[in-house]
């Protein structure tokens, strides 16, 4: 066996110990959201409860924990992969590939020890628990596509790509990285013709993730549809930015105007509009942050799920479908009217997934966080520009986009709490290493750590 070999079989035995070891210590974690994946919900998406189900099948009663261990093992899987081969892309030495591993492994300690859920992720059963491990492994034959070009690559990333947007929807801005990156390389070995095969997968993928969507919902509820509530929890941010007179885009009397005649007047009862926000960034970020779900669980579904039940003859999955048509349809006119308060409010979400994507809020971690990315995109753009070296601003780049993405789809319809950012955490400071390293390779300080290559 070979010495790269070697190091990756006892990299990936050490992996195993550490995440079973957790999963001996902490056992399995059983949260709010878990029964829905248990439960095949229609309201979410079909490959984490189709991965539950499939441990249930095999193991019966102790199928949970055996699927943690699963969870544990893919994740072992994905940062041995990753971490071997930035090994030998950039020549790293021994202590630098400890390194990534930890980098890798923070984000699994920082949802345990300082989010507000306090969980092992890995031991989970939460959708993160599989997507974590799929993002890298995604990551992985992505760079893999970026740095070699090989088609066998980009058809395997595309594949995770879609594996993540059947794990969570947010994890569709994979697919939208995976064809920005395909394309640009494309015009950059100037091979144009190959932008419309990038394009038309692109569109197949969208089209085959929805057909099984569907194909799923059918099969578990017996109704041809796509996933429900995403309309509702977009509703909710407009609605937290309405004033009374927004009413007006309704027509008087009809049912989307009742709709939000209750909507507003509960939410100013239960003090769930921005009015009530504070004055402060930070407050006015937390507030929205902190009422989202009791304005959308408590007023919206509530008086939606009401409604349509009351109609008779209605079963829970067309009240799904008929609440979350509404609430499309009360979105298209409703947002223009509240437009300016709804960015505002929007980019303070986004500013928060920013700061959590790669630190915590905190009015002192904030300025932390904001010189990081300053420092990251200073360093990528003079390796690219002034130096003339591309390895580590890839990587860099990669991190970036796929953070601007993640950060801006999530706080389109919901707020970004960590472990919606955490996806993005160990690439942003994996790539700030190689590029601090790149930079300054030559200096001594790399010569006393560990010798010339």
């Amino acid at each position: 066996m070979g010495r790269n070999k070697k190091r990756a079989l006892y990299l990936f035995t050490g992996l195993l110990i550490f995440f079973g070891g957790l999963l001996a210590v902490g056992g399995v974690g059983v949260y709010n959201d878990s029964e829905q994946y248990i439960t095949m919900h229609i309201h979410r998406e079909p490959l984490y409860p189709l991965y539950l189900a499939a441990f249930r099948a095999v193991f019966g009663e102790g199928y949970l924990t055996a699927a943690m261990a699963g969870q544990g093992i893919l994740t072992a899987v994905g940062i041995t992969a990753l971490t071997e081969y930035l090994t030998r892309r950039f020549g790293l030495r021994l202590w630098e590939e400890l390194l990534l591993v930890g980098l890798q492994l923070l984000p699994h300690l920082i949802t345990r020890y300082v989010s507000a859920l306090h969980i092992f992720l890995e031991n989970s059963v939460m959708s993160e628990g599989l997507c974590i491990p799929l993002f890298t492994i995604f990551v992985y034959f992505l760079l893999r596509m970026l740095f070699e070009g090989k088609g066998r690559d980009a058809v395997a990333a595309l594949f995770f790509a879609y594996l993540l947007s059947m794990t969570r929807g947010q994890m569709m801005t994979t697919i939208l990285l995976w064809a920005l990156l395909l394309g640009i390389r494309i015009l950059l070995i100037k091979k144009y013709r190959m932008l419309f095969m990038c394009a038309s997968a692109v569109i197949l993928v969208f089209l085959l993730r929805d057909l099984t969507v569907h194909v799923y919902n059918y099969g578990v509820t017996g109704y041809f549809m796509g996933n429900t509530y995403g309309q509702v929890n977009t509703l909710t941010n407009v609605i937290y930015a309405c004033d009374e007179e927004d009413r007006e885009v309704f027509a008087e009397g009809d049912l989307e105007q009742a709709f939000f005649d209750s909507f507003y007047r509960k939410s100013m009862e239960q003090r769930l509009n921005y009015v009530y926000a504070g004055d402060s960034f930070d407050e006015r970020a937390a507030y929205l942050e902190e009422n989202h779900d009791i304005l959308k669980f408590r007023i919206l579904e509530a008086e939606l799920s009401a409604y349509y039940f009351g109609l008779g003859e209605v079963d829970y999955y067309e009240q799904s479908s008929m609440s979350d048509e509404m609430a499309g349809k009360m979105i298209k006119k409703l947002l223009p009217a509240c437009f300016g308060q709804w960015l505002y409010d929007y980019i303070l979400l986004c500013r928060n997934g920013f700061v959590r994507s790669i630190a915590v809020v905190h009015p002192l971690i904030n300025f932390v966080a904001l010189f990081l990315y300053l420092l990251a995109a200073g360093l990528l753009l003079r390796q690219m520009i002034v130096k003339r070296r591309f390895q580590a601003a890839v990587v860099m780049g990669t991190a970036l986009l796929f953070i601007i993405a993640n950060v801006c789809a999530t706080s389109m319809t919901i707020m970004c709490l960590s472990r919606y950012m955490i996806y993005g955490f160990s690439l942003f400071y994996i790539a700030l290493y190689l590029l601090i390293r790149e930079a300054c390779e030559n200096k001594m300080l790399w010569k006393d750590l560990g010798g010339k290559k």
